[in-house]
């Protein structure tokens, strides 16, 4: 059987997400109920890419757009036949803000790919996810988007990239505290100031906090502040994300499971806030949500 488009509309919804989580680095990752979501139709003139919300205005419109390509690369990879599209986006999740927004753009062009063919479990997660982390990069964020919940991925010598869920406390509270919008940082400027390699203690360090991590987001929260402690990648960050490491600081230094969300500059607070706490924040134009843990992954709607 041919693959060809079969539907005349698809639309996804796709969580933002977080990596790292203090000791996880390049590794852990969760899904937040924080969605970006995108309607396509297939056209027969060229391709038109209208946004809502983040990035209007400034992201591309048109066939370079990251989810059209995604799509069209999804497309491909069944054998399913091109078009022009008529794209409409609808963005909460900030650009280059550590919660997963190109992850989610390239999910989301996958997804939507599922959507409009006449077969769609050739598309299935585990084939999205790796699609995605091939725009990506890294599987740390594309896992929680496509699967939800807490996840761990990692990938093979050979480039195959993997991913398996952590056991998640749903109800666990969390926060994200978006800096103000002047402030954001592309993962390419925040890797560079990593180190080549590390001492051995502080490995062994981010191994242990690792694993008591996993103990805690399954549902023992005294063991959260141990388990978000890191000497892999926040600290060497510090001078090219000042304002979020005070931040990040001043919360640890209350009792509040504090870390620095993928390469920032959102904070993620593995708890809730006082109101006093929230209020200084948004004070000093930081933005607080509280959005839920999302186990469902990205889903057609």
């Amino acid at each position: 059987m041919s693959v060809r488009l079969s539907h005349e509309v698809a639309a996804v919804r796709v969580p933002a997400t977080t990596a790292n989580m203090g000791p996880g680095f390049d590794s852990f990752g969760m899904a937040f109920r924080y969605y970006d979501e995108v309607t396509v139709r297939p056209v027969t003139g060229p391709t038109t890419v209208t946004v809502e919300g983040v990035g209007a205005g400034v992201v591309p419109a048109d066939d370079s757009n990251l989810v059209v390509r995604a799509l069209r690369a999804g497309l491909d990879a069944v054998g399913a036949p091109q078009a022009g599209f008529e794209m409409h986006c609808v963005n909460r999740i900030p650009h280059g803000g550590g919660m997963g927004s190109s992850a989610c753009a390239a999910v989301a062009g996958l997804m939507l790919a599922r959507g409009l063919v006449n077969d769609p479990g050739l598309l299935d997660d585990d084939l999205v996810f790796q699609l995605a982390t091939g725009f990506e990069g890294h599987p740390d964020n594309v896992a929680p988007a496509v699967y939800g919940g807490a996840t761990v991925a990692w990938t093979e010598a050979d480039g195959t990239a993997h991913a398996a869920p952590m056991p998640v406390d749903a109800t666990l509270p969390v926060s994200l505290l978006v800096p103000p919008s002047a402030t954001r940082l592309s993962t390419e400027e925040a890797r560079k100031v990593l180190p080549d390699s590390v001492p051995r203690a502080d490995a062994l360090f981010n191994t242990s906090r690792a694993a008591v991590l996993m103990l805690a987001l399954a549902g023992r929260p005294d063991l959260l502040m141990a388990g978000t402690q890191d000497r892999l990648h926040q600290e060497y960050r510090r001078g090219v994300l000042p304002e979020s490491m005070a931040v990040m600081d001043s919360l640890r230094e209350q009792g509040y499971p504090a870390v620095i969300s993928g390469a920032g500059p959102t904070v993620l607070v593995l708890s809730d806030l006082s109101q006093h706490t929230r209020m200084t924040l948004q004070h000093h134009g930081w933005t607080v949500l509280r959005p839920g843990i999302d186990l469902e992954g990205a889903r057609l709607v």
